[in-house]
């Protein structure tokens, strides 16, 4: 894709937009339902450190995360396309993949055992990820800083929940 705004196709990028956001928020539904599955008694059987945020600040922080990562996609697209920017699309791809593999485990199957195992990878993934975008657009790398943060803060509750509850 050329990157000279002038040559723009202003419908092409709106559908692409719209592309990166649906594909980040259809992991976000999937995910969401795999969290619904551990939701109740048994989530709220576990032990939890006092500074466990409530349910609906990490619903709404992972909607601000979600729609982040969707608009640092799009800008590496808008940058390189898909042939230029193949390598930082597609770790992408598998952040998100590894994403959505988390409530699966920790919620889904209730292995916080696993579940924590696998955030180590998702934030391996996020940095690979963010490496990859700032050598495309440092604008879109910057957006994944609060991302990798987040899943930082929550692999540390992860680990806190798992070893509470052996």
């Amino acid at each position: 894709m050329d990157a000279n705004p002038a040559r723009r196709n202003p419908a092409r990028d709106l559908g692409a937009l719209v592309i990166s956001l649906a594909l980040c928020f259809a992991v976000a539904g999937l995910g969401g339902y795999w969290t619904s599955l551990g939701l109740g008694p048994w989530y709220d059987g576990l032990r939890k450190p006092p500074w466990t945020p409530p349910g609906g600040v990490i619903g709404s922080v992972w909607t601000v995360l979600y729609t982040l990562m969707a608009v640092a996609a799009w800008l590496v697209w808008r940058r390189g396309g898909l042939a230029g920017a193949r390598l930082p699309l597609s770790l992408h791809g598998a952040q998100l993949a590894l994403n959505l593999a988390w409530p699966a485990l920790f919620f889904a199957m209730r292995r916080p055992d696993l579940a924590f195992a696998e955030i180590l990878l998702l934030w391996a993934a996020i940095l690979a990820t963010l490496v990859a975008f700032v050598r495309v657009s440092r604008p879109a790398a910057s957006l994944l800083v609060p991302y990798l943060a987040w899943v930082s803060f929550a692999a540390t509750l992860n680990y806190a929940l798992w070893r509470l509850n052996p």
